[in-house]
């Protein structure tokens, strides 16, 4: 499989010679767009496998993109090599504890939000999280609704570009909620439809390639050559246009879709 960076590259040179024009500045475009249109990415920090499989599976049905580490010294690599919107951190792990690592992120300036997830309740135990740069902390047993709320809550309290709320021309997205409007009426979209959409806005006005879609909404070993795009962008296109509204999703031929306001 060809890594994402090599995608994006071969999109661009697709483009390219679709519009005759030339992108100047070499790699670097291909390198921003690497960087852009990619779902939210939570960093999962939990050594208990039933705990872990189902905080995954229940914010990847939000749409979500989840990474899990099962110990504090593969989750300090992995948080210090990747860039996350949030890390969901328990404070009892093996190798390194909880705080250990969300000190060592501190002090390597990792600025993402830390919600840390723990059996730990006692008042002590809180403030010995907080004062050691979490955001927020959540005593298990927990109900996933309250998770997914505070989740929401500090996405937004980071105020970056990536949860700022997208918008063309009548339809407008909210990548913390998942509020998904056209003019006056509010779409239902499943958790993977809402991902398509957010990533096509993300990029609007560059083709992106059904490789690219896969690659960034499913995951690296999807397979690209079944329908199962095509499925998902004709749902899509159908909420879209329920009322009749103007296309804002075309279809290039054979290569793949496009967010824009005027069909060309």
């Amino acid at each position: 499989m060809l890594n994402l960076c090599s995608l994006v590259y071969e999109t661009m040179v697709v483009q390219e010679s679709i519009s005759g024009a030339t992108r100047e500045g070499g790699l670097a475009p291909a390198l921003e767009l690497c960087l852009e249109g990619k779902p939210m990415r939570i960093l999962v920090v939990e050594d208990e496998k039933k705990v872990a499989a189902f905080l995954r599976k229940g914010l990847e049905q939000e749409a979500y993109s989840v990474e899990v580490a099962n110990n504090g010294k593969r989750a300090l690599q992995q948080a210090l090599s990747e860039p996350y919107d949030l890390i969901i951190l328990d404070l009892l792990l093996p190798g390194l504890d909880g705080i250990s690592v969300l000190r060592e992120l501190r002090r390597q300036h990792v600025l993402a939000p830390v919600l840390i997830l723990t059996a730990r309740k006692e008042v002590d135990d809180r403030v010995s999280g907080l004062d050691a740069g979490a955001d927020d902390y959540l005593v298990k047993p927990f109900a996933f609704a309250e998770l997914l709320a505070r989740v929401r809550a500090l996405l937004r309290r980071q105020g970056s570009d990536r949860s700022a709320t997208l918008q063309m021309a009548d339809l407008t997205v909210d990548p913390v909620t998942h509020q998904v409007t056209r003019g006056e009426r509010h779409l239902e979209l499943t958790p993977r439809e809402f991902a398509v959409l957010d990533y096509l806005l993300r990029n609007a006005g560059r083709v992106m390639t059904r490789t690219l879609i896969a690659e960034h909404v499913w995951d690296y070993h999807f397979d690209s050559d079944t329908n199962l795009i095509d499925v998902y962008v004709k749902r899509l296109r159908e909420k879209l246009e329920a009322g009749d509204e103007k296309r804002l999703l075309h279809t290039v031929r054979g290569i793949g879709y496009v967010m824009r306001e005027d069909a060309r």
